[in-house]
């Protein structure tokens, strides 16, 4: 295959893939939060008052909060914040308006705006058309804070979304990593669009990320791109097997970062239920358990919505099997009999899972 972006290659080293202990883990009891304790996409402490606030058409609290992510170059959580208020104002736009209309040049509103649009027109049939329409506010929102890599993130998607070529992807990719060579956001991107354009290339989708993981720092949510990776062999039908110790170190290197990661909060909440569902592929429902135990009351839509329409209720479903399996001593509570990739999963309607849509 033709290394059509070899900037992306450069920039990350070759991952040396950390082991993961010999044999199964011994089943310990594990105390989990009631079914009707679980909480679906809920936003952190900081979170939830600037959402408050814009449910009452304030945008003070989500204006605070943002500038305070800026001002401490706090680029993971900018990210998540940007995202979660964007859905929001899609829904109840007034106090994000008011906003702009306020304030036209504040870099943080423009930044939620241009997310707010980039999602608007995802969603649209005519995607292509839309996505050309936002690029002015994509552009803004870059200008706004040269340090911020969060619009270049943004830009990342908007290139995937147009079909960009490969040169135009490789030069909005080196302006994000010069902001934050680490930034998970814009790696998440990167990966979806190498995916996207190489469809079925998972080995060299599993390349990228163990080389990204491997240069970035122990605590970096960019330590479980390998995992993304895996999930995106393990929810596609098409392309050549992926051996089984690939995902194993996917696997392992996520739960290595759980392990580094404050239990029982929302923020880790999406890459532990990520690690859960590809756990539970993998067999490894003994290590499935744990990352329940750590995720407490906090699940996430995503992955869940790949597997059901109802996310919440499917993750019950996921969290009882396992709970079931474990306390019965099932020879596959720790490791197991891997799904082929002939046996990958398909959605409710029959399709192959699209990885780049995520």
């Amino acid at each position: 295959m033709v290394d059509t972006m070899a900037p992306l290659h450069g920039f990350t080293r070759t991952s040396r893939v950390r082991g993961r202990t010999a044999g199964p883990t011994p089943p310990v009891p594990v105390v989990l939060p009631g079914d009707d304790e679980v909480l679906l996409d809920a936003p952190d402490d900081v979170l939830g008052p600037a959402l408050v606030g814009a449910a009452d058409g304030d945008h003070t609290q989500a204006a605070g909060l943002l500038a305070a992510t800026r001002h401490t170059r706090s680029w993971e959580h900018r990210d998540r914040y940007a995202r979660r208020l964007a859905a929001f104002a899609r829904a109840r736009p007034g106090w994000l308006d008011g906003w702009r209309a306020l304030a036209p040049r504040d870099p943080d509103a423009l930044l939620v705006d241009a997310q707010r649009a980039v999602d608007h027109a995802w969603d649209s049939p005519a995607r292509a058309e839309l996505l050309r329409e936002v690029s002015p506010l994509i552009t803004a929102a870059a200008r706004g804070d040269n340090r911020d890599p969060v619009p270049w993130r943004l830009a990342l998607d908007h290139a995937r979304g147009a079909r960009a070529g490969h040169t135009y992807f490789e030069e909005l990719w080196e302006a994000a990593v010069r902001r934050a060579p680490h930034h998970h956001g814009c790696h998440v991107s990167a990966l979806r669009y190498l995916a996207s354009s190489w469809h079925g290339a998972h080995r060299e989708c599993l390349d990228f990320a163990d080389r990204a993981a491997q240069d970035a720092p122990e605590n970096s949510l960019t330590q479980a791109l390998p995992l993304r990776a895996a999930f995106g062999y393990l929810t596609d039908g098409c392309g050549p097997e992926v051996p089984r110790e690939r995902l194993e170190a996917a696997a392992d290197r996520a739960t290595a970062l759980s392990a580094r990661l404050p239990a029982g909060q929302s923020w880790p909440a999406e890459a532990r239920n990520l690690l859960i569902y590809v756990l539970v592929r993998l067999e490894r429902r003994q290590d499935a358990l744990e990352q329940l135990r750590l995720t407490g009351p906090y699940a996430t839509s995503f992955p869940w919505d790949r597997d059901s329409g109802d996310p919440l209720g499917r993750f019950l479903e996921v969290r009882q099997e396992v709970c079931a399996a474990v306390a019965s001593g099932s020879p596959t509570a720790g490791t197991g009999v891997f799904v082929p990739a002939s046996g990958r999963p398909r959605n409710g309607q029959g399709g192959r899972f699209r990885f780049g849509d995520h």
